[in-house]
């Protein structure tokens, strides 16, 4: 029996709160990402929040940002941040919350979706390197392959311009080092 077995993955609720803040800095321990994701928690009619969960707790979290690439208008979203508890990391827990999200995404006719993350990870699941759609600052040379996207459905997807986001990721310290 694997972690997935016995997992659940549904839309994050308010009184999850608790928790999803509690698991960032066990998972992130070197970086604080509590403001961006209490931010991203504040503004529900703009993001998508999903929670792993396995013996009624909650082992993960992915939030997606509803966006736009300014050159036509097409929906689409980025993802960010991701989170599993790290004693249940590599159980394959963040690619379950990545697959359930981009199905969500698919369905309500997002038609890209972008990360700036690990190549490699985010390659075994459809994302490749992105060189048309910029991100919102422009970021360090070293991360160039991170940027990566990948197009949901049949809706056409953008194919250059810059990712338009809300305010909160306006903050150009989540684009550098």
């Amino acid at each position: 029996m694997t972690a997935t077995d016995d997992l659940e993955i549904r839309g994050s609720l308010p009184s999850d709160e608790s928790s999803i803040k509690a698991l960032y800095p066990r998972a992130f321990p070197d970086e604080d990402l509590l403001p961006l994701v209490r931010d991203l928690l504040g503004h529900r009619d703009s993001t998508i929040s999903l929670v792993a969960i396995i013996d009624s707790d909650i082992v993960g979290n992915i939030i997606f940002t509803k966006g736009h690439v300014d050159s036509g208008r097409q929906d689409a979203a980025l993802l960010a941040p991701l989170a599993v508890a790290p004693e249940w990391q590599r159980q394959g827990i963040g690619s379950a919350l990545i697959r359930a999200g981009l199905r969500r995404l698919r369905e309500e006719g997002v038609s890209a979706v972008y990360v700036l993350g690990d190549p490699e990870f985010y390659g075994r699941l459809g994302f490749s390197a992105e060189r048309s759609v910029q991100t919102p600052y422009p970021l360090p040379s070293e991360w160039a392959d991170a940027w990566q996207s990948q197009r949901l459905g049949d809706v056409p997807a953008p194919t250059v311009g810059k990712l338009s986001l809300p305010g909160f990721w306006l903050d150009p310290t989540w684009w550098s080092d």
